[in-house]
């Protein structure tokens, strides 16, 4: 089994008298791997609030498994597969890592709905939790408030939060900001190996782990597509050069 398709058509979104998105059409593939990149202002963090249901679309729509979401709230979203992280570490910083897990494993299981016994007569779900810590390199943790932890840790916590409700499309917002290189390198290699049963389309400013975990690129820039393409050809686009790169000559 492979990930979940998703498309975006023709989205607009307009804040008054700003078009934030304009236009917007987007497929990407189930499985694939799609980083989003553009320079402060494109429009890529209100492509993915609009995706996962935080902000309305002015006009077009989403579909995930060809299935038409741009109605649905939130929650309803994410019961259908689809998950995310944030820029801002959204985590539980009192409770312990295991407590964090716990928490994510339980909301994608049917005892979430049952409150009248305590989450200690669920053995399954601490299963579930350790086995994920184990997985992910966390296990040592398990028992460490998460305000205690570093920022790489905390981003690692995230994805593994997002990773418990089994998503089969995953939102990747700026995964590897505020982190050293060699947390960056660490998350990118966890993200590089998560399986493909997961779609996963990353907003990332960090060219380098852009370009290395992505089968496909999209370039935003004043709300609309302005390039795509596979990681080599995105690099050697000129116009990529002169809009996202400040230079007329392609990166590389």
């Amino acid at each position: 089994m492979i990930g979940a398709g998703v498309e975006v058509e023709r989205l607009v979104k307009n804040f008054g008298g700003l078009r934030a998105l304009d236009g917007v059409t987007l497929r990407v593939e189930p499985g694939e791997r799609r980083a989003i990149i553009g320079p402060n202002g494109a429009g890529k963090t209100t492509l993915f609030n609009i995706i996962t249901g935080l902000l309305p679309p002015t006009e077009g729509r989403i579909l995930l498994e060809g299935r038409d979401i741009t109605g649905l709230p939130p929650h309803r979203r994410a019961q259908l597969g689809l998950g995310r992280t944030f820029q801002i570490t959204n985590l539980f910083p009192k409770l312990s890592v295991r407590d964090n897990v716990l928490l994510a494993v339980q909301a994608a299981d049917p005892a979430r709905f049952t409150l009248h016994r305590p989450v200690e007569a669920y053995p399954h779900l601490f299963r579930e939790a350790e086995a994920l810590m184990e997985r992910w390199g966390l296990r040592d943790r398990a028992a460490a408030p998460v305000r205690f932890l570093s920022h790489g840790e905390q981003r690692q916590v995230e994805l593994l939060l997002a990773l418990a409700v089994r998503p089969k499309a995953l939102l990747l917002d700026e995964p590897a900001a505020g982190l050293s290189p060699a947390e960056t390198a660490a998350l990118a290699e966890i993200i590089r190996g998560l399986p493909r049963q997961t779609t996963i389309l990353l907003i990332e400013h960090d060219m380098d782990v852009a370009f290395a975990l992505a089968d496909r690129v999209s370039v935003l820039h004043y709300g609309g597509v302005v390039a795509e393409g596979t990681p080599d050809a995105v690099r050697r686009d000129p116009q990529v050069g002169a809009i996202y790169l400040g230079t007329a000559a392609p990166y590389s």
